[in-house]
């Protein structure tokens, strides 16, 4: 959710700077845009929409220094106008932001009492308009960068530029992610290492409340009580390969063919294929002596949470409720002695899931993360840390992420069951043998993919669709339904199938579709009941399942996609990779923006 890239170099900083807007498209955006600083002139260009019509007013338009900023914004306060893009500009500063300033309309009433006269609707003008204020009392810039940072309430990360000083860039953070890039001819800041990583070399993560003080040859970083401060940098791991598509059409095509291989990676960097054993036994063992778990997490990664209660209770016995971040830190809990929670993130920067995780570490429970971006603030803040290796996930619906957070749900469920006495070990290592089986079943997953197209171009024109399954299908229903949402725009809800009869049987009218899952250790007579309810009322019927539940689907009309043989804590997996596929087909048919569905960020670093 908005990207911020800023460079000061010994040549020209605007093709990094379009390199590195590049690279964060993926947060979601609606609006785009750079400024310059050179010989005190600050130079801004700003457009709508994709990043190619920022390209373009550019090559019409040149603009060039040796230091920059810039922004793809996604919008909060205000409408996706020139007026509201980024950066915001006045004679002596040029902003970045990201996150949300939620005292703005008291500080822009403040700014208006000195005469100052505002050209946007956003909440991150005030921060221009309030450095002007500071630079003109004589403060010098990092002083009056202090000085409106004191001012600010709410979440931020901000990159400035200055006209009396054009070889200094100033950034910070509060809430939201920045990290500093170093490379052979300059300094720089990004929303994260994907956008510094074509030309830096190294990273460093500012901490909460860092400020950063960039130049071409020297940067320094001082925490919020303004004392200059060490911050370890890390070797730059994404290459610029990652971010390319391939031979596929799209990122999130490419993204679902790699599932196979990073569920594999995954499981095995945390469970040992020779003999089963956990890698890192000491970390099941703290989980294993838990007297109880929550798993908190945001949309798709709720899901996979949702998952994992029920694997966690089957496997391993262990208590426990999945939770969604944005509730859990508003509502009242009963006390939990010797109680975990495990926040499930793909970015481990969503806002949400951190501003919960600190609010469980507040009431004394031991935190884990599932978390894919290992130098994220979620996972340097959690007490264990249990990495997914996804790769960097560009489409902005998640596919690879999820079924990699799945699979250390369900790696870490059979450990603990096994440390805690609930499973033998000959049940626990039957168990984890079945899921070292799924690249291979993954891999034939994905070949049933024509058995769908035709399928989905058959649903491109609905209006709305409904998603049924039990068990640890119900989570998947509710994942099938989301997928299809964020990519093709189609209402659609996922309901455990047995609440149908108590309200969502009242959607089924002619020709409305419902997909169910299937499998037969997963109560498939009771959803086949089901789902006769809803044919006799004219719907179309999608059954996604084993060969032996497909059998019992004796529906006229119905469209039948036939699984590879897959056992029960498979079988969760095996669903999701046609879920993905047919919302992927659906949005292809309807022509949707499949890598960058509207109105969504990657990335929602905002409450």
């Amino acid at each position: 959710m908005c990207g911020i890239v800023a460079a000061v170099s010994r040549g020209d900083v605007v093709p990094n700077l379009m390199e590195g807007l590049r690279r964060v498209e993926y947060r979601g955006y609606d609006s785009a845009g750079i400024s310059l600083v050179s010989q005190g002139i600050i130079a801004s260009r700003r457009a709508v929409g994709k990043l190619s019509a920022l390209k373009a007013l550019v090559a019409e338009e040149p603009v060039s220094g040796m230091t920059g900023i810039g922004h793809t914004r996604w919008a909060t306060h205000g409408k996706a106008t020139i007026a509201n893009a980024h950066p915001h500009a006045t004679d002596q500063v040029s902003v970045v932001h990201n996150g949300i300033i939620e005292n703005f309309q008291e500080l822009k009433a403040q700014c208006q009492a000195h005469g100052m006269v505002f050209g946007s609707e956003t909440d991150t003008e005030v921060v221009a308009k309030l450095l002007d204020l500071a630079l003109a009392q004589g403060m010098p810039p990092f002083d009056a960068f202090k000085h409106v940072l004191q001012q600010l309430e709410g979440a931020y990360a901000l990159a400035v530029i200055f006209a009396q000083d054009d070889g200094l860039i100033l950034g910070a953070r509060k809430g939201s992610p920045l990290a500093l890039g170093i490379s052979e001819d300059g300094h720089y800041l990004g929303s994260d290492g994907l956008a510094l990583s074509h030309v830096c070399h190294q990273i460093c993560f500012l901490d909460e409340g860092d400020m950063a003080v960039i130049r071409v040859d020297h940067a320094s970083i001082f925490d919020a009580q303004g004392h200059q401060v060490s911050r370890s940098a890390v070797p730059v791991q994404t290459g610029h390969a990652i971010v390319e598509r391939g031979p596929y059409k799209h990122f999130m095509a490419k993204e679902m063919h790699e599932q196979p291989d990073v569920v594999g990676q995954t499981l095995s960097r945390h469970v040992d294929p020779s003999n089963f054993e956990a890698r890192d036994p000491e970390l099941i063992a703290e989980l294993a002596g838990l007297a109880s778990m929550s798993l908190i997490a945001c949309g798709t990664a709720y899901y996979a949470g949702l998952l994992g209660k029920y694997w966690l209770e089957e496997y391993a016995n262990l208590p426990t409720e999945s939770e969604i971040a944005s509730e859990f830190r508003y509502r009242a809990h009963a006390s939990k002695n010797n109680g975990g929670a495990m926040v499930v993130s793909q970015s481990g920067e969503t806002s949400d899931s951190l501003a919960a995780m600190h609010h469980a570490k507040s009431m004394g429970m031991k935190l884990a993360g599932i978390v894919n971006v290992p130098q994220s603030s979620m996972a340097r803040d959690v007490d264990i840390l249990f990495p997914t290796f996804a790769g960097a996930e560009i489409g902005v619906a998640s596919t690879k992420a999820f079924t990699c957070q799945m699979a250390v749900l369900a790696g870490l469920s059979v450990l603990t069951g096994r440390a805690r006495g609930h499973l033998h070990k000959d049940q626990a290592q039957n168990l984890l043998a079945e899921l070292f089986a799924l690249p291979r079943l993954l891999g034939d997953v994905l070949k049933i993919e024509d058995q769908l197209v035709p399928v989905a171009r058959q649903l491109a024109g609905v209006k709305s669709m409904l998603f049924l399954g039990r068990n640890i299908f119900f989570p998947m229903a509710m994942e099938g339904a989301l997928k299809l949402k964020e990519l093709s725009y189609i209402h659609a809800e996922g309901y455990p199938a047995g609440e149908l009869k108590h309200g969502p049987i009242a959607l089924i009218e002619e020709a409305v579709p419902v997909v169910a899952l299937l499998h037969q250790e997963v109560q498939a007579d009771k959803t086949i009941s089901n789902l006769e309810e809803v044919h006799a009322r004219g719907a179309h019927v999608v059954a996604i399942g084993d060969e032996a539940s497909l059998a019992k689907v004796a529906l006229a009309g119905a469209s039948l996609i036939k699984l590879p043989p897959c056992t029960k804590i498979q079988a969760a997996f095996a669903v999701a990779i046609p879920m993905q596929m047919l919302a992927y087909h659906v949005a292809v048919a309807k022509g949707t923006d499949v890598d960058q569905p509207r109105n969504l960020a990657k990335s929602v670093t905002v409450e």
